[in-house]
């Protein structure tokens, strides 16, 4: 007898209970439907078993020309299929796709027409999202939100780190954490991330942000803070460097490669994180005390701006 393949080699779509994924169980609905549907249409539904995953990327008037069906056609399918139309269907396919049928990241290629670039951006930022979601760890992430409010509550540091692309996350993490108050501070030098570390100590905090997980200064950095006493949580992909080297790793796990030219889906994970850390920390001090300072600050910056 063979052997059973694994969870991660399976391609029937089953999960490791033996029950179909959500992606299995949305293609097996539609490949039942077919025989109810219009010539027409069954050929959209075809198209889309084929390759749901390039069926959840690709922009409407190239389904439609694959399918050899007018653009109304496909998005009359979706709604056969019990969806409002053909983004709605394409988002939950692509956030359903996950055992058997992976989503691949699209790059944006150089002959690309605007539209294409569009779709490609949008489509790939929208299923990272909610490949995130599905895949999230909520446990270091509230242990995350819980050790950076301890942090604000005793009035010691917490800092954010980040090098070349990431420091922009690390700017706009102060920039949320400044607003509510907290006692925060970015810095995207390597030569500072060191400076520091050496400063930090217990009970302090630092948010180590990197796409790669792998540059030499922050990893350097983030052993010095440790070893002070400073409690790490690092934003970055599971499996590099840096993610085993702090306390706290909160995962983000995206099918674009860091050396990129322009990585535009890592960053607004990055970003997505810290707004979702940002959010945590803000119920935690409470709206009684932070409501009134932010509308103080709104009347105070009134002046700044024209009527």
């Amino acid at each position: 007898m063979g052997a059973v393949p694994s969870c991660e080699s399976r391609r029937d779509g089953a999960t490791c209970s033996g029950r179909p994924s959500a992606a299995a169980a949305m293609l097996e609905r539609i490949k039942a439907s077919l025989p109810s549907l219009a010539p027409a249409e069954q050929r959209v539904g075809a198209l889309v078993l084929a390759d749901p995953r390039a069926f959840a990327n690709l922009p409407v008037s190239i389904l439609s020309d694959r399918a050899h069906v007018s653009k109304p056609t496909v998005v009359r399918f979706c709604r056969s299929m019990g969806y409002d139309g053909l983004s709605d269907f394409k988002l939950k396919l692509a956030g359903n796709v996950s055992e058997g049928v992976p989503f691949i990241h699209r790059s944006v290629d150089a002959d690309d027409k605007i539209n294409d670039v569009m779709v490609k951006v949008i489509d790939n930022t929208v299923a990272a999202f909610l490949k995130y979601r599905n895949d999230a760890r909520p446990l270091a992430m509230e242990k995350a939100v819980e050790i950076l409010a301890a942090t604000y509550k005793t009035g010691r540091r917490i800092e954010f780190w980040g090098a070349g692309n990431s420091g922009i996350v690390a700017q706009d993490a102060q920039h949320k954490f400044f607003r509510l108050g907290v006692n925060a501070i970015a810095y995207s030098d390597g030569h500072m991330h060191v400076m520091s570390a050496s400063m930090l100590g217990p009970g302090d905090c630092v948010v180590i942000v990197s796409n790669s997980g792998r540059t030499r200064d922050l990893m350097d950095a983030c052993d010095i803070a440790r070893r002070n006493g400073a409690t790490t949580i690092v934003l970055t992909a599971s499996g590099t460097p840096l993610a085993s080297s702090g306390q706290i790793h909160l995962a983000a796990d995206h099918p674009e490669g860091f050396d990129r030219y322009s990585p535009m889906v890592s960053r607004l994970l990055h970003l997505l994180v810290i707004d979702i850390l940002a959010t945590g920390v803000a119920l935690r001090i409470g709206g009684s005390t932070l409501q009134p300072r932010l509308e103080a600050m709104k009347n105070n910056l009134r002046s700044k701006r024209y009527s």
